[in-house]
């Protein structure tokens, strides 16, 4: 490590308290809680919205938490500017002073290409160390090496993401993540696409079994079928009661982010009751309100 990325981890070891828990026994607060689990939204479901006012829909949807994701339009009214882990210091002022306006916890940031390369690799890293998030989402199978260093060095989480089955792409096949995952750093593991894990052909809670003890975090979709668009939770063949028995089952412990690939323009009704859908379920099982 050089003498800049010293100092750097130093003045973010240093800010940490501030900002939020840092270590695999990190849990996150049973305030962001709906249902038994930390519950809200990934960012992109409002990508035709501002990161700013990704914040506000997650809010006014009900939810707790928040990832995001590299590339969202920063804000209504600065053009242009995105919102990535070349983020100024400005910018990250901004994004935390409105996390607090509107009560919702920062967790993730992703999907995300992560380099090979140490270096490059530790600006994504040095972005989520100092947004205080507890992982990282990505789909960068060649850097595992790098990633696991990583995950050593700042003690933050990472998580492959399914996208769906196509030539010449093997994460879409829950099998393939755990022999990659075999003998790695516990904090390396999957960002489960329920959706996605659909339109492969595979059923959502069988995967999640053969990944049991690796999974970090849900992009949790519902479909009326293999080739249709995102439903509201519940309504589809999802069999989201079945997922969120399994992983209670699992005694999981990270979130679960809502994405809502559909009605793009006017999606929160939609949200809410998915989001619904999990508190009503969790309180009928007596898991939490």
């Amino acid at each position: 490590m050089n003498k800049r990325h010293l100092l750097l981890n130093l003045a973010i070891a240093l800010t940490l308290p501030a900002l939020a828990p840092r270590g695999e026994a990190m849990d996150i607060p049973e305030k962001y809680h709906i249902g038994g689990f930390a519950t809200g939204c990934q960012a992109y479901t409002f990508r035709e919205f501002s990161a700013l006012e990704a914040i506000e829909r997650t809010a006014e949807a009900g939810g707790r938490i928040i990832e995001f994701y590299p590339g969202q339009r920063f804000s209504p009214e600065d053009g242009d500017l995105r919102w990535n882990h070349d983020a100024s210091e400005e910018m990250i002022r901004r994004v935390e002073e409105h996390l607090e306006k509107h009560d919702v916890l920062a967790v993730n940031y992703g999907v995300v290409g992560i380099p090979r390369d140490e270096e490059e690799a530790r600006k994504v890293f040095d972005f989520a160390a100092r947004l205080g998030v507890r992982g990282i989402t990505t789909a960068s199978v060649d850097a595992i090496d790098t990633i696991e260093k990583l995950v050593r060095d700042y003690d933050i989480k990472v998580a492959y993401h399914n996208h769906p089955r196509r030539p010449g792409y093997d994460l879409w096949d829950p099998g393939f993540l755990a022999d990659l995952l075999e003998g790695r750093d516990t904090r390396i593991g999957a960002c489960a696409d329920t959706g996605h894990w659909i339109r492969s052909g595979l059923d959502p809670v069988e995967c999640l079994r053969i990944l049991e003890g690796r999974i970090i975090s849900l992009h949790l979709k519902d479909l009326a079928g293999p080739d249709s668009h995102d439903v509201i939770l519940g309504t589809g063949m999802g069999n989201v009661a079945g997922v969120l028995e399994e992983l209670r089952r699992q005694n999981f412990s990270g979130h679960l982010s809502v994405e809502y690939e559909h009605n793009w323009e006017n999606s929160v009704p939609d949200v809410a009751q998915s989001i619904g859908f999990i508190r009503g379920y969790g309180a009928a099982r007596g898991w939490g309100p």
